[in-house]
């Protein structure tokens, strides 16, 4: 199995080689998934710098201090950088969204809906940049996983 790197690279290329019409939405977890975070998560700002209008970044459950610092991140810009590198990451990861809505019909996130949400106008609320509350609206959407005893028939 690849590593997240090497997915990453191979997104790279195609999206160089892509008509620049389509349009790409990422779901979080960045980091910690292998030696090389740094370079995937700098790699998907500078295509978000480079294509704002086609390329999207969510944030997943590992972009926040609390779970990135136990898991490798932290380790990993420590070792090859600064702590103040880490920091800044942290900062900037605070500051991405947590759901996007595509033609108004379909809601994306990292984890799932949550039982305190009942208007889409509360995501909207949810005041930037912000560190993830161990429970509540923000959490569930970072960290929920679907309930196995529901089915659709």
């Amino acid at each position: 199995m690849p590593s997240n790197t090497h997915v990453y690279l191979r997104l790279a290329n195609a999206i160089l080689h892509d008509d620049k019409k389509a349009n790409y939405l990422f779901l979080g977890d960045y980091v910690d998934r292998g030696k090389q975070s740094v370079e995937v998560v700098c790699l998907l700002f500078a295509y978000k710098i480079k294509y704002p209008e086609n390329f999207f970044i969510l944030r997943g459950n590992h972009e926040c201090a609390g779970i990135n610092r136990i898991y490798g991140f932290y380790d990993e810009c420590r070792r090859r950088y600064s702590v103040k590198l880490w920091k800044q990451f942290c900062n900037t990861f605070n500051c991405l969204p947590c759901c996007a809505v595509i033609d108004d019909k379909i809601i994306c996130m990292h984890g799932g809906l949550s039982p305190e949400l009942s208007q889409m106008e509360q995501i909207a609320n949810i005041a930037r940049p912000c560190d993830v509350p161990d429970t509540g609206l923000l959490c569930d959407i970072l960290w929920a996983d679907p309930d196995p005893s529901i089915s659709v028939s």
